[in-house]
């Protein structure tokens, strides 16, 4: 393999036969020249990807030191879960995380109004961005706000070969915190991130919505929500609420029998 372009020390572009890559690795283009052959003992990553060109106009506008940063985490986090990312986070993870680094060497932080839904939606990618976090502080100097851990773990969820699209995975997470704070303001109560009966709402309804999505009905006998209604007649005008606004909001439309299963989570957060 030839070095067709030097993108920074530890990143090139290199001709495989009639194939154009991506080469990386520490070090790789120390000393080198256009032509010269790569030491194929230097790469750790090799990678064809449909936005090569995209790739390396970004390599070259941003700082070594955060496209270093970024390979360390899409590293650890392909070690952590077991599993390769897609290709396309070593663009959208680069980019997010130098503007990132950028924004608060300036003193903009920026809130992540979905950081308790990430946190427990994606448990093991925000495990990953709080690794991140940790990493970017002690190797660039500098204290990265915790909101940041939500924006990597929507990152890395997205790169998984089944993750989503990052759109469709933001929407949902919005549309799950629409309704907790529906709950929230119907009840008139704060609620506890680390609540066992919280988090087992948040994943509920997430499945709720997914199920929706995929044109699957969660079936619930019928005497069942009958009586869930009467003997949980609050938390039920509680789910009913919930119903409504993702109805008028949202555009999608809660089965009954949904209602049954929300109502429960609903009712725990009551008594707990």
């Amino acid at each position: 393999m030839k070095i067709k372009k030097i993108l920074n020390n530890n990143a090139v572009v290199v001709t495989d036969g009639n194939e154009e890559k991506i080469a990386i690795g520490a070090g790789i283009a120390f000393q080198k020249r256009k032509n010269d052959i790569v030491n194929v003992h230097k790469i750790e990553k090799l990678f064809v990807m449909k936005e090569n060109e995209k790739f390396q106009q970004l390599l070259l506008q941003i700082p070594e030191e955060h496209f270093a940063l970024a390979e360390e985490i899409i590293t650890y986090a392909e070690e952590y879960l077991g599993s390769k990312l897609n290709d396309h986070i070593h663009i959208s993870l680069t980019d997010h995380l130098s503007f990132a680094i950028e924004r608060v060497k300036e003193g903009i932080h920026l809130k992540n109004k979905l950081f308790h839904e990430i946190k427990i939606l994606y448990k093991k990618e925000f495990d990953i961005g709080m690794w991140a976090v940790r990493h970017i502080e002690k190797n660039a100097k500098i204290k990265m706000p915790v909101d940041e851990a939500a924006y990597i773990a929507l990152h890395i969820h997205t790169a998984k070969l089944q993750g989503g699209d990052m759109h469709q995975t933001v929407r949902q997470t919005a549309i799950i915190g629409d309704m907790v704070q529906v709950i929230k303001d119907f009840l008139k109560i704060e609620i506890e991130e680390d609540d066992i009966s919280y988090q087992r709402l948040i994943t509920h309804l997430r499945f709720a919505i997914t199920r929706i999505n995929n044109y699957e009905i969660h079936t619930m006998d019928e005497e069942i929500l009958v009586m869930l209604k009467k003997k949980f007649s609050i938390s039920y005008r509680c789910a009913e609420a919930v119903a409504k606004e993702l109805s008028q909001n949202h555009g999608i439309i809660l089965p009954e029998q949904e209602l049954g299963y929300i109502t429960m989570h609903i009712e725990r957060l009551r008594k707990y």
